[in-house]
């Protein structure tokens, strides 16, 4: 039987149904862009349709008879007002409009560029995330990263601010070494110049990444909320403290989360050793610790190693007891120091024996600021005289009982020089300034769980405070009022801080209306000559 021919609209090739499918494709195009206006219109009318009979569907029976009512009588008001009907219609057409516009569907999944960055940050992570006996690896190469990698977010410059990574059971995040190849290659592929937070959860077998935010610096020294004993060092993160203080950033309050620290007879933490390297902050933090302390109502015996003349602002100021310069003036003011401390500790026990209260003059503060130490040190075991750092050991080690408090400043360079005694009993630690992560785990005890960046203002670090966990840290801009160089606003902040002048002549009696109490067998300001029995004075240097 003969096959029959195929129609001619059949048999004549593709080209015609193609051109023909173009066509329809652009009629249709133009179509709708030129009806897209009345397009809209109706979505948005039967919108408005939808919405009035769910509201019609929803108003009890009782109170129809009134809305139809009041109903009738707005069309009756609207058809009568001149223009009434032809403003009505415009009206709903414009929220026709509205209501059928388009809407941006929202983002759900990462676009190209990201979805490339998150798939070579895969890649990157499979040597070390994955083993050859592994029968199904979650990291392969070749593999499909969104079962590996979750949480991500993305700046405004593609680069990576959050994600979340789940990593096979068997690697070994137990081990410092093995996190910090993990931590250094995601600094590095995410981004440098970024402080990034690895939150391990070693129990899940997952790993957060995530961008902090550079901390305040506009913080100046002020009067903070705080009790007596409890000085704050500086600013931290929201979720690392479980507390905020109100302060003044500029002229805009605002509560702010800060790493206190607590001293006196209770704490654990009753020394402090502050480390950096020049212009890291660590005469600021000393200067605001003295503010502080000053405030409570303390006594204050600085030693500026230094010779830079930083606090020359608190010298001739109410409860400074001295600011000394030089070795010979230091070695007098730590030997007086060891001398409180004993006739304190002796005072307090024999008053306990008698069954009284401690002296007044026994439970006032007494703080020994130390900048820089082992330079002085240094010059005096250079002219035959004795360490005078071995002058801190009664201080520091009976200093707690006695309300006695050391603190420590130091570069990193110098702290060989440093005593045991000082490494042992100054559990409150400070590190300001770039430094490498393993110069602030010798320091800290234990490493920090950011990455630190090479360029960080003055007054930024890290701070851990005994056995607890280490705080990003920056201290508030506290200047040398008399160095014109800083800011003009944060010099004239610490200039509203310092106490009164003493009067001339005083011998360490207060002018009228200084805050505070003047200390029994206080020293003069530029010597620390004891006027209590037992103790003999000690000459002034002149510095």
């Amino acid at each position: 039987m003969a096959r029959r021919p195929l129609p001619r609209i059949l048999s004549s090739g593709t080209t015609s149904l193609a051109r023909g499918r173009d066509l329809a494709r652009t009629a249709a195009d133009s179509a709708t862009d030129v009806l897209h206006p009345l397009l809209v219109i109706g979505r948005g009318l039967r919108i408005l349709a939808a919405s009035g009979r769910r509201r019609w569907s929803q108003t009890p029976k009782d109170k129809r008879g009134p809305a139809l009512f009041l109903g009738a009588a707005c069309v009756l008001v609207v058809a009568l007002v001149p223009y009434g009907p032809l403003l009505a219609l415009l009206t709903l057409m414009a929220a026709a409009a509205w209501h059928g516009r388009d809407r941006t569907p929202a983002k759900t999944g990462p676009s190209d560029a990201e979805t490339e960055r998150l798939g070579s940050l895969y890649e990157a992570l499979v040597p070390y995330f994955s083993i050859p006996e592994d029968p199904s690896p979650l990291f392969a190469h070749g593999g499909e990263w969104d079962k590996a990698l979750s949480g991500y977010e993305f700046d405004e410059a593609g680069r990576i601010t959050r994600l979340h990574i789940r990593y096979p059971a068997y690697f070994t995040d137990g081990e410092a070494t093995s996190r910090a190849r993990i931590e250094a290659l995601l600094h590095a592929k995410s981004g440098r110049g970024r402080e990034y937070l690895f939150d391990w959860d070693e129990e899940g077998n997952q790993l957060d990444l995530r961008v902090l935010a550079a901390l305040p610096t506009g913080i100046a020294a002020q009067p903070f909320v705080t009790s007596p004993g409890e000085t704050v060092l500086g600013f931290t993160d929201a979720g690392g403290v479980q507390r905020t203080l109100p302060v003044l950033e500029g002229d805009e309050p605002r509560d702010v989360p800060p790493v206190i620290w607590r001293t006196g007879p209770r704490s654990s933490e009753p020394h402090l050793l502050a480390v950096g390297q020049p212009g890291s902050g660590t005469s600021t933090l000393l200067r605001n610790i003295a503010l502080q302390a000053l405030r409570h109502g303390g006594d204050v015996l600085i030693v500026d190693g230094g010779g830079s003349g930083e606090y020359s602002c608190l010298s001739g100021r109410c409860g400074v007891l001295a600011v000394e310069c030089g070795p010979t003036g230091a070695q007098a003011t730590l030997e007086w120091a060891a001398q409180e401390t004993e006739r304190r500790l002796i005072a307090t026990h024999r008053a306990r024996e008698a069954g009284r209260p401690a002296p007044e003059d026994t439970r006032r503060p007494l703080w020994i600021l130390l900048d820089q130490p082992s330079v002085l040190a240094h010059l005096a075991v250079a002219e035959g005289g004795p360490d005078l750092l071995t002058q801190l050991q009664v201080p520091l080690r009976h200093g707690r009982p006695a309300h006695v408090t050391v603190v420590v400043a130091e570069q990193f360079g110098h702290l060989e020089l440093l005593h045991d005694a000082i490494w042992q009993h100054t559990r409150a630690r400070v590190v300001l300034g770039p430094a490498a992560i393993q110069q602030i785990a010798d320091v800290l005890g234990l490493p920090p769980h950011t990455t630190p960046t090479a360029q960080v203002p003055p007054g930024r670090g890290y701070a851990r405070l005994g056995t607890g966990p280490v705080h990003r840290l920056q201290v508030p801009a506290t200047p040398d009022p008399y160095d014109e160089a800083t800011h003009p606003a944060y010099r004239q902040a610490v200039l509203e801080l310092l106490p009164g002048r003493l009067a001339p002549g005083g011998g360490g009696r207060r002018d009228q209306g200084a805050p505070g109490k003047t200390l029994q067998g206080q020293p003069p300001v530029q010597g620390p000559a004891l006027d209590a029995p037992g103790i003999p004075e000690v000459p002034a240097e002149a510095s």
